[in-house]
């Protein structure tokens, strides 16, 4: 386990959302992973996702046995974005925005207000909707609507507007303002939009093809 952490550091910030701790010793994948009660299918699979840009699972990763604990790590993260990444980022664009200049500082703290706001909107409807969807679909209940079609044309690309967010601190902060407080500022951010964009593949690439699948079988 720890050659694997090592290979790509980015998993220790995974690692607590699938109720791991560091501290592995020499022991295995496979033997961590029976220490703490957890599939080692899903968590190869959440290693995957955010170690390879390529990665698809097949068919035999979309099953019950292997999913079972999908939702908890994806509520996981939800509160790890909300808890800990998003209060992160605020502490320093506040500080930031203080020594920016009216203009400047209000454009900063607006923007990232909305887009606050924008994720607390798509994790409550994830978890209002997509997720209850899922339990009622396992539980053998065919519904009407098809919650995956809906969640997969009205996923918001919230990786885009952290984007535009370094933007506004690249092209029109002062020169002058606070270097450290910026740099701690940007790599949060950066450090956030990479999270995002593995979580959203999370999403993507195995909840809604595993809600289609049991779907197709409710048929």
């Amino acid at each position: 386990m720890a050659d694997v952490i090592a290979a790509n550091h980015n998993l220790i910030l995974v690692m607590p959302r699938l109720g791991i701790p560091l501290g592995f010793g020499e022991r295995s994948v496979q033997e961590v992973c029976d220490q703490y009660a957890m599939p080692v299918d899903f968590v190869l699979l959440v290693f995957n996702v955010y170690t390879f840009d390529d990665f698809n699972p097949d068919d035999e990763a979309l099953n019950p046995a292997s999913l079972e604990h999908l939702v908890p790590y994806l509520m996981a993260s939800h509160k790890y974005y909300v808890n800990e990444r998003l209060p992160h980022i605020e502490r320093h664009l506040t500080r930031v925005a203080q020594h920016a200049g009216e203009r400047y500082g209000q454009i900063l703290k607006n923007f990232f207000a909305d887009y606050e706001k924008e994720v607390l909107e798509h994790f409550a409807s994830e978890e209002n909707d997509v997720f209850p969807y899922l339990h009622r679909l396992l539980e053998g209940h065919r519904l009407d609507s098809q919650v995956s079609e809906h969640f997969a044309d009205h996923h918001t690309d919230l990786v885009d507007k952290l984007t535009d967010l370094t933007q506004i601190v690249y092209k029109y902060l002062p020169g002058e303002t606070m270097t450290e407080e910026l740099n701690e500022l940007v790599f949060g951010i950066m450090q956030l939009s990479s999270d995002l964009q593995k979580h959203a593949k999370l999403e993507e690439k195995v909840l809604i093809p595993y809600i289609e699948q049991l779907e197709r079988s409710l048929q």
